[in-house]
C-alpha cells in the first residue's frame, strides 16, 4: 500500500487533514516517508543546498561560529550542533575550515539533530573521522556552551494554513474528490494565536504558521542565554507569512503537493518574524540576506584564492557557484541569515550592524 493509499484511507474514515499533518505525513511516515526512505540532497537527488553547491559557504560559517567562540573565551568544552545535518556536507566543511582555530575542534562535542534514519546513516558516514552524537528530540541538547546552526530547517517544518473570513479564519485542509487528493476549507473560527494579523490582512487573504518552530527555536535559545553560545539561522522566507508558499521538489523540478505523497520535498517559506519571536531572553540580529552575510565574511576573496589553481570547467563551475550563492538574483536574497546570542554577547561576525 503507498502513502497515497494510506491517506486516502485516513481521510475517508476521519474526515479531512490539517495541512501541517499532511506535510509530516509524507516527510515523516515511518515506511513511506520522504525522509525516512532516501537521501534526497545533491545532483543525484531532488534539489541542492548551499553546502553542496560549494565548500565556500560551510567555510564561512564555521569561521563565523568560530570566532563566535573565540569572542566568549574559547569556552574548553561546548556543543557544536547542526538541526537537520542533510547529508554531513555543511558539519564536514565547518569542522574542515576551523582546524586552525587552536582548541576548537578539540572542544566541540558535535550534536546532531536528525529524524531521519537513513540520513544518519550517510551522515555518519561523511563525518567518520569525528564521533558525533545524534539526538531525536531538541531538549536533549547538551546543558552546556552551544554553537548552533540550522541551514534549510524550518522551511521543512509542517505549517498550517489559514484564510481569512471576516473576524474568523478557516484552515486549509486536505480532502478527497472521488479518488483524488484536493485542497479545501474548514469552517469560520477564531484563531487566538493570529489575532495579531487581523490588522495586515484581509477577507480571503492566506497566511501560514508554523507550530513547531516556536519550541524547537525557544529551546536553543534557553541553552544560549544560560550556558552561552551562539545560533546561526539560514532559510528562504522573510518577515511575516502572507500568501501560499507551499511547494514540492522532485527531481529538481516544482510538482503538485498531492501528486504523489512520500516522493517530493514539501517546504514552506519561513517566516522570520515568527524565528524572533521565539528567541526569548536572547539578542538577535537584524534579517540579513546570504549575500550581504557571505561578503561580509569574505567569501569573494576565498573565491579568488581557489579559482587560482582550478581552469577550464571547474573554474566555470567555481564561478557559477559563487554567484548562486551570493548573487542578489540567486540564492543571495532569496535566502536570509539571523544570529542568535545570549544578552550582551558580541553578535556573530556577518551580522553585525
Amino acid at each position: 500500500m503507498s502513502l497515497r493509499d494510506i491517506l486516502i484511507a485516513q481521510i475517508r474514515s476521519e474526515g479531512p487533514m490539517r495541512v501541517s499533518d499532511y506535510m509530516a505525513a509524507c516527510l515523516l511516515h515511518p515506511t513511506h516517508g520522504y525522509y525516512t526512505n532516501r537521501a534526497p540532497f545533491g545532483s543525484a537527488g531532488d534539489f541542492v543546498t548551499a553546502p553542496e553547491i560549494s565548500q565556500m559557504f560551510g567555510e564561512m560559517i564555521g569561521l563565523s561560529l568560530a570566532q563566535a567562540w573565540l569572542d566568549r573565551g574559547a569556552p574548553d568544552t561546548f556543543t557544536l550542533a547542526e538541526l537537520g545535518p542533510g547529508r554531513g556536507t555543511l558539519m564536514a566543511d565547518i569542522l574542515r575550515a576551523t582546524r586552525g582555530v587552536p582548541g576548537f575542534t578539540e572542544a566541540a562535542q558535535i550534536v546532531l539533530y536528525e529524524a531521519s534514519q537513513a540520513l544518519r546513516g550517510v551522515q555518519a558516514e561523511t563525518l567518520s573521522h569525528h564521533r558525533p552524537r545524534w539526538i531525536s528530540k531538541i531538549e536533549d541538547l547538551p546543558e552546556q556552551p552551544t554553537f548552533l546552526i540550522a541551514n534549510e530547517f524550518f522551511d521543512a517544518l509542517p505549517v498550517r494554513q489559514f484564510v481569512r473570513d471576516g473576524d474568523g479564519w478557516r484552515e486549509r485542509q486536505v480532502g478527497l474528490a472521488g479518488d483524488d487528493l484536493v485542497f479545501g476549507l474548514g469552517p469560520a473560527q477564531p484563531q487566538p494565536v493570529l489575532v495579531h494579523r487581523l490588522d495586515d490582512t484581509r477577507d480571503g487573504d492566506l497566511i501560514e504558521h508554523c507550530p513547531g518552530l516556536a519550541p524547537v527555536l525557544g529551546i536553543v535559545a534557553d541553552r544560549i542565554a544560560r550556558h552561552g553560545g551562539a545560533a546561526l539561522i539560514v532559510d528562504y522566507g522573510d518577515w511575516r507569512s502572507l500568501g501560499d508558499t507551499l511547494q514540492a521538489v522532485r527531481d529538481h523540478d516544482a510538482t503538485d503537493p498531492l501528486a504523489t505523497p512520500g516522493t517530493a520535498d514539501l517546504t514552506a517559506h519561513v517566516d522570520f518574524e515568527a524565528l524572533v519571536s521565539a528567541c526569548g531572553q536572547c539578542t538577535h540580529s537584524r534579517v540579513t540576506p546570504q549575500g550581504v552575510f557571505l561578503e561580509r565574511l569574505g567569501i569573494t576573496a576565498r573565491a579568488r584564492a581557489l579559482s587560482d589553481r582550478l581552469s577550464g570547467p571547474a573554474l566555470e563551475s567555481h564561478i557559477a557557484a559563487h554567484r548562486r550563492l551570493t548573487h542578489p538574483q540567486e540564492m543571495g536574497n532569496l535566502f536570509k541569515v539571523i544570529g542568535v546570542v545570549a544578552p550582551e554577547d558580541a553578535m556573530l561576525p556577518g551580522l553585525e550592524t
